[in-house]
C-alpha cells in the first residue's frame, strides 16, 4: 500500500533524534514512555502536549522550502468531478497543492488514484497528501461508486449507531487511502435547500451527542472528522453554492461546535455564511469564511479551537465574486484553503506576501504547522 512506501520514504529523510534521554540514551516522551527513532504519532496524539511531537513538527517544517510550506495550505479536486488527474499530478509535482479532495468516482478508481497521487508527491520529494472526501452518511453513496448503501443522517438516533456509522465508512476511507472526511455535519436539519436529512435533526443536544459520537469513532479509526458547517448552516435559508446566505442575529448552533470541540475534532469546516444584526460578530455582508472576527475572534479564541479550519469550496457561488477571496480566507485565520479554481495563482500570492511581510509569513508558519502534525498523526510522516 501507499502508506507503507510513503512512510518509509519519510523515515529514510526525516528521522529525529531528540535531547530528552534517560540514562541508555533512549529519547522519552511525555509520561516516561520510551521512545526510538520510528516512533509513531496516532490522531490521539493531536492534541497532547508532547514535546516530541512538537519537535518533529519544527523539524519538518524547517526541512522544507517556502513554497512546500505554501503548498500545505492549498486543497484542489480530483476525481470525475473535479481536475483531471493529469493536473492534480501536474500540481503536486510543481510543489502547489498539499492535498485533494476526491469529487465523484467508484472505490476501485479512487484505490489506484490516492496511490498514484501519493506516489508522485514521495517521486518529486513532497511531503505526502491529505486525502479528503464528503464522507457524510447522506452523501457518500452520490460520491463514491460500488459502495454499499448507507442510511441518512437524519435516520440515526443512538450514539451507538453513529459511530458504528462513522467506523464502516473510515474501514471504507481507510481502504480507499483517504485520510480527512468532511463530516459529519453539525447543522440543524432545518434548512431545506441544502441541508436537511444531512444533518443529525433539530435539537441541540442531540445534534451535539450524534455528532460527537461520529468524531471520536472516526479519529479513532485514522480519520479526521470535520464539523461543518461553522458557525452554523441549518437556521439559515438559501444555499451558499449559489449565494452568501445570512445568520440573522444569534447564531443557534454554536453549542453544537462547541460540543464537537470538546470532543477533540480535528478539522472544522467554515461555511460561506455571514452574520447580520449581531452587534459582536456582524461580518458586514462577508462570508463567515473571509471574516477574522468570525474565523480567529470567536472560533479560535473564544471558543478555544486549536485544529485545522478548513474552508468550504472557494468555487461556490457564495465567494466567486469576492475579488481574492481564497487570499482573504487564509488572511481570516483558515488552514486549508478548499477548491480555488487557481491554485497556482493562490499559491504565488501567498508565497509573494510572505517574503515581504512578517505578519503573512507568521500566519503560513501557524498553518503549515498544523497540517505537518495533521500529516504526523495520520501516520504519513
Amino acid at each position: 500500500m501507499v502508506y507503507n512506501f510513503a512512510l518509509s520514504f519519510a523515515f529514510s529523510l526525516l528521522v529525529i533524534f531528540f535531547s530528552c534521554q534517560d540514562k541508555e540514551g533512549n529519547n522519552v516522551l511525555a509520561g516516561g514512555e520510551k521512545e526510538t527513532a520510528d516512533t509513531i504519532f496516532t490522531l490521539k496524539d493531536y492534541y497532547s502536549d508532547n514535546p516530541s511531537l512538537e519537535a518533529k513538527v519544527n523539524e519538518i517544517y524547517n526541512s522544507i522550502s517556502d513554497g512546500e510550506k505554501v503548498a500545505q495550505l492549498i486543497i484542489s479536486s480530483g476525481g470525475s468531478n473535479g481536475k483531471s488527474n493529469g493536473e492534480i499530478k501536474s500540481l503536486i509535482s510543481e510543489g502547489v497543492i498539499g492535498g485533494t479532495i476526491l469529487l465523484g468516482g467508484s472505490k476501485d478508481e479512487f484505490v489506484q488514484l490516492t496511490a498514484d497521487l501519493q506516489n508522485t508527491a514521495v517521486n518529486n520529494s513532497r511531503l505526502p497528501l491529505i486525502i479528503s472526501t464528503d464522507g457524510e452518511p447522506s452523501l457518500i453513496n452520490r460520491k463514491i461508486a460500488g459502495i454499499q448503501e448507507f442510511p441518512k443522517s437524519n435516520t440515526i438516533t443512538t450514539e451507538e449507531e453513529s459511530r458504528s456509522m462513522a467506523s464502516e465508512i473510515c474501514m471504507l476511507l481507510n481502504e480507499m487511502g483517504i485520510n480527512q472526511n468532511y463530516a459529519p455535519v453539525c447543522d440543524y436539519g432545518y434548512n431545506q435547500d441544502i441541508i436537511s436529512n444531512r444533518s443529525f435533526g433539530g435539537l441541540e443536544t442531540n445534534v451535539g451527542n450524534l455528532a460527537s459520537a461520529f468524531i471520536k469513532a472516526s479519529q479513532e479509526n485514522g480519520v479526521i472528522a470535520t464539523a461543518k458547517h461553522f458557525p452554523g448552516h441549518g437556521n439559515v435559508s438559501g444555499d451558499s453554492h449559489n449565494k452568501v446566505v445570512y445568520i440573522n442575529g444569534e447564531m443557534e448552533e454554536l453549542n453544537i461546535f462547541q460540543s464537537a470541540i470538546d470532543a477533540g475534532v480535528i478539522s472544522v469546516m467554515a461555511g460561506h455564511i455571514a452574520v447580520k444584526n449581531n452587534p459582536s460578530y456582524n461580518t458586514n455582508g462577508l462570508p463567515a469564511t473571509l471574516s477574522n472576527n468570525i474565523i480567529t475572534g470567536l472560533l479560535r479564541e473564544e471558543m478555544g479551537f486549536k485544529g485545522l479550519v478548513v474552508t468550504d469550496g472557494m468555487n461556490m457561488g457564495a465567494v466567486t465574486k469576492i475579488s481574492n477571496a481564497s487570499y482573504k480566507a487564509f488572511i481570516a485565520g483558515c488552514d486549508l484553503i478548499l477548491m480555488e479554481p487557481n491554485e497556482r495563482n493562490l499559491h504565488s500570492k501567498i508565497l509573494g506576501a510572505m517574503k515581504s511581510d512578517k505578519e503573512v509569513l507568521a500566519r503560513v508558519e501557524e498553518s503549515a504547522k498544523r497540517i505537518i502534525k495533521a500529516k504526523i498523526c495520520l501516520g504519513l510522516l
